[in-house]
This record gives C-alpha cells, structure tokens and sequence, in this order.
C-alpha cells in the first residue's frame, strides 16, 4: 500500500488536493482501499477546469430564438390513428424499450430510501416502482410483448433498489433477461477553494452528475449494446418521480418514425405565461430548452393567431430516443452545468461541519442539452392531468407533492 501511496501523494500533490489522506490512517483497510480508488479515479484536470469556471460569471449564448412546432395529441383526429398504427407495430415487433431514471433517495419526502421505494399514500400501498412497473405490464401485455426496462441507480442507492426489487421478485420481471440496473456517474463536489470535499465516511463526497449523465452511463454500462442484443430501436427515458408517466405511447412513436427523427419529447402547456419551467424552442434553428430566465415577458407572454403561448411547451423528462442518437450522446459528454449547495464535510481537523447556507458546488450535465446535437425533433403536446404527477416536494409544500400526485393518480384511474 505504501507503494501505491507515493504514486498518490504525487497526483494529489500537483493538483493541490493532498488533504483528501488527511484521514487516510483512521480509515479501516477497506476504506483505505476505497478512498484509493476513488482518487485512481477521478478526472482531476477535469474538476479543476470546473472549479474554474465557478469563478466566472456564466454567460448564456442566447442566440436567436424562435418557437417551435408541436402537435397536440388531442387535436391530431385522422392522424392520431395513423401515428398510432405504425407506433404499435413497432412496439409489437419488440422495438421499445423503457430507462427510468431512479439515482434519488427520498430525503425531501421524508423517506429515507431509494425515492422509487417511495408510497404515495394510495390504499394499494405500492410504490413508485411498483406503479410504474404495473403500467409497463399491462402495455406490454396488450402489445404481446415484455417490454425490457432498464434503471439508473446511484452508488448511494444501488444495492437499496436491487434488494428491494429481489423483495418483491422484480413485480414478475426477470434480472438480467428483460430488467437491468446500471449507475450513474459520480463527480466529486468541490468547496469554495476548489479543495474536494471529504464527506462523513471519509471517503471523498460524490455527487450524481444530473439526469444528462443518462447517456454516457447506458454507454458505459453496456447498456445501449445490451438494447442492440434485444432489438430495441427506440428507448423511451423518463423520471421515477412522475407516477403516471406513459412510457409506452404508441402515438408518440408513430410521429418519430414517420418524422424520421432521433427524438421526440412529450410536454404540457405552460400553467401561466410566466410559469418558471424549461420551455421547447429552437435556438440558432437548432432544438433546445431553454430556462424562464432566457426569454423576455414579452416572449413568454407571446400568443399565435389560436391564442396559444409560443413558448408554451413544457419539457416534462418524458422523451424518446433512437438507440443510436443515445450511442452518439453517449460518445460526447455534454458541458456540466454548476450547482451551488449545502454539504456536510469534514474539515482537515478531522471535525463534521454541518454548513447553515451554501458552501460547496456539485456539477451536473442536463439531458436535454443533447437536444441541440440533432437537426430536428418533434414535440408532442399531452395533457398534464394524465402525464404528469411528479412526487418532488413534502405535502406542506402543497405543489408536485405525494397529496397532489395522489389525487392525479386516483382521479386518471378513476380510483375511489
């Protein structure tokens, strides 16, 4: 080990990172062996040109921006069924697959767990996981098919979600047949100094690298080969959080297949004009979301000749891919984007510092960054109440809460 030390202290030494074996000598041989491959293993040029960029004022290329086309799943009358038609086939011949992004634990909700594990309160008591898997059931029953499901995890709660999955005996899937798990990647968080921060184990303190990471990590993890084996084409990628996601929408793969593009999106119309959500638009003609802040009132407040909002369009994170397009995402890591947050630390006395306001940054890539990769894409319209109930806050927060997507839920399944 002394070794393989010096080979360490070197790289920690030219980076200015050698407090991170501060406690190297309180650890027990495990994470000894641990701590030593996470430093193997990071990217240390790479942090360092983030820390980097902390110190500079972001500036957004806002370039031109225009809206873009959508359809409206409820307005398409004579093409819903054409759509739909090329869609089911497709997904009987077993070219669909589902990836459910499930990396989070349950904190704000209380729940001390993989936030899939999560019961919303209905008198079923299932959980997330446990919804989202009875919809991808009964779709592919209807369709002949077991449509294949793939799940992110993180390092935080891989082994949670696999043991609560063998508990419920994959809800009648198959480990390594038709159900597969793969982590996400990790980056480590950085204080204001650019020192990497050592978390309460003593270990280095990773953060997950944000819902854009999604296509390097279905690389990385053989996943996207693994799709190839199976037939899969098309990959339909959503949130755990949302509970009455439509991950099988034979509608929306009919209008990718017959537009010959590598992405269609899902997304619902703005609440309000001013609703402080990531809109569609096209920007230097490209595909793209871009945030509230990026558009003026005046845009935001923009109706075309219907009355309808021209940037009105919602990004949900219900979006399908072919499986190239995620091959050649995942080829080309997207830029990380700096997120300024609480962290527990411990500080080079060895002491736990619990911070009362921001003192960290954690970096993280966002998925439909990739979007400007493609020349086009389409966007399909749905409505809120039937697509979307995510789970994100506690009830007292009164919004996207478990009471709110409780009633969504129960009134779409028309529950008592």
């Amino acid at each position: 080990m002394d070794k393989n030390l010096s080979g360490i202290t070197a790289i920690l030494k030219k980076y200015n990172q050698e407090h991170l074996l501060n406690g190297y000598n309180e650890l027990d041989e495990q994470k000894q062996k641990k701590l030593i491959n996470q430093i193997k293993t990071i990217d240390f040029e790479l942090i360092n040109q983030l820390y980097q960029n902390t110190k500079h004022e972001t500036k957004h290329e806002i370039g031109e921006i225009t809206p873009i086309d959508y359809l409206d799943k409820y307005k398409l009358k004579d093409e819903y069924k054409y759509y739909e038609n090329i869609g089911k086939k497709a997904i009987k011949e077993g070219k669909l697959a589902a990836v459910t992004m499930a990396g989070g634990q349950g904190t704000r909700l209380g729940h001390d767990a993989p936030k899939g594990t999560y019961d919303i309160g209905l008198d079923s008591h299932k959980s997330l996981f446990e919804l989202l898997c009875d919809d991808l059931k009964q779709e592919g029953k209807k369709y002949g098919v077991t449509i294949p499901w793939f799940i992110m995890t993180s390092r935080e709660n891989n082994k949670q979600t696999i043991d609560f999955f063998e508990k419920h005996k994959y809800f009648g899937y198959q480990k390594g047949k038709n159900i597969f798990f793969f982590m996400q990647e990790e980056l480590p968080m950085v204080d204001t100094e650019g020192k990497i921060l050592i978390g309460e184990d003593g270990l280095i303190k990773l953060a997950a690298n944000g819902h854009g990471g999604i296509y390097e990590a279905l690389v990385k993890n053989n996943m996207v080969k693994k799709m190839k084996q199976l037939g899969i084409e098309w990959v339909f990628i959503g949130g755990v959080d949302n509970c009455l996601v439509k991950m099988v929408d034979p509608v929306l793969m009919g209008i990718a297949i017959d537009k010959k593009v590598t992405v269609a999106c899902k997304s619902v119309v703005k609440a309000n004009p001013h609703e402080k959500v990531g809109v569609f638009c096209k920007k230097n003609g490209r595909p793209n979301v871009i945030e509230y802040s990026e558009i003026t009132d005046k845009m935001a407040e923009a109706t075309d000749e219907n009355g309808e909002l021209l940037y009105g369009e919602s990004h949900i994170l219900c979006n399908l891919f072919s499986v190239d397009a995620i091959e050649r995402m995942g080829a080309n890591p997207l830029p990380y984007h700096i997120a300024y947050k609480k962290a527990k630390y411990i500080d080079s006395k060895g002491n736990l510092i619990e911070p009362t306001s921001p003192n960290a940054y954690k970096f993280e890539a966002f998925l439909f960054d990739a979007f400007s990769k493609v020349d086009d894409m389409a966007v399909l319209r749905v409505k809120r109440e039937e697509e979307f109930a995510p789970v994100k806050n506690s009830d007292d927060k009164g919004v996207d809460c478990p009471k709110t997507a409780r009633a969504l839920y129960k009134k779409f399944h028309k529950l008592t």
